[in-house]
């Protein structure tokens, strides 16, 4: 494992620890940075200090975006500006500011929904970034590519000297790993999405839903065979990448080294704070 690796797994430790629980009182000039991730089954929150130490974070279940698209406007700003809420009373000041995030290839109106709803929970939105961008920022890619599997898409970064120089996204994420849990069960989407999070049943429900991994493996193999050239390794992110599974399926079909940082539901929203500016 890369010490590169290994940073960004002490990093997700501390925010994982800090999920959804008060914070220690903050000196009164400290400097702060905020990320909002706006996915599939959930919205995250996270604050970071200046020198990236979690500070808070904080997440509520929703099923308010469907393909990385905001399918519900309204109730999206309500989770955040609870969010919000939460976030300033533990820190005991106001969140002037944030960053969001949206997966690859989102233009137009759809990139500008983001920062619409960010303002519309009065925070200022700052930046706007690439979802799998902000992912590398935490696990510090330099040459290899970043696998986001959201809810709802398979999207893909590839950096060379730590620049993004292609990106994809492309329909098949977590979302549909729960509809076929669902169908296979017979239970409906939120008690799959259970059965899907539950650590004891995971070798059972990987070999129903290695199917669905194998697409997303497919599809980053096709992303990468039109990107043409050789890439050295590939990073797997997102809460659907929970299964231990996961990073062997991609290394057989895409004959690629695959990593998986530790907590990956967090490693995006991680990323957006890090890169967020100060307030």
């Amino acid at each position: 494992m890369s010490q590169n690796l290994l940073t960004a797994n002490h990093l997700l430790t501390a925010v994982n620890q800090t999920l959804n629980q008060p914070c220690s009182k903050l000196s009164e000039n400290q400097k702060l940075k905020a990320g909002i991730d706006l996915g599939t089954s959930s919205i995250v929150l996270v604050v970071l200090d200046e020198s990236n130490e979690p500070i808070v974070c904080l997440s509520e279940e929703a099923e308010v975006i469907k393909d990385g698209l905001i399918v519900n406007f309204s109730e999206t700003v309500q989770i955040v500006r609870r969010l919000k809420q939460q976030a300033e009373a533990w820190l005991e000041r106001p969140l002037l500011s944030a960053a969001g995030a949206i997966p690859p290839q989102t233009f137009g109106n759809n990139k500008k929904a983001v920062g619409h709803v960010i303002e519309a929970a009065e925070i200022e939105a700052t930046q706007i970034f690439d979802e799998p961008e902000a992912a590398a920022a935490v696990l510090r890619v330099a040459n290899g590519a970043v696998i986001d599997i959201g809810g709802g898409t398979t999207g893909i970064s590839i950096f060379e000297k730590g620049r993004p120089v292609y990106s994809a996204d492309e329909p098949t994420g977590g979302h549909h790993m729960s509809l076929v849990l669902a169908g296979s069960y017979q239970v409906d989407l939120a008690q799959s999405e259970t059965i899907k999070r539950d650590p004891a049943g995971q070798a059972q429900n990987f070999q129903i839903l290695r199917p669905v991994v194998e697409k997303m493996a497919t599809i980053t193999h096709r992303f990468l065979m039109e990107y043409g050239k050789p890439v050295e390794s590939l990073y797997l992110v997102g809460g659907a990448t929970m299964f231990p599974q996961f990073e062997k399926v991609f290394e057989t079909i895409t004959g690629v080294e695959t990593f998986k940082p530790v907590h990956p539901r967090y490693v995006t929203p991680t990323g957006i704070a890090m890169l967020s500016q100060l307030f």
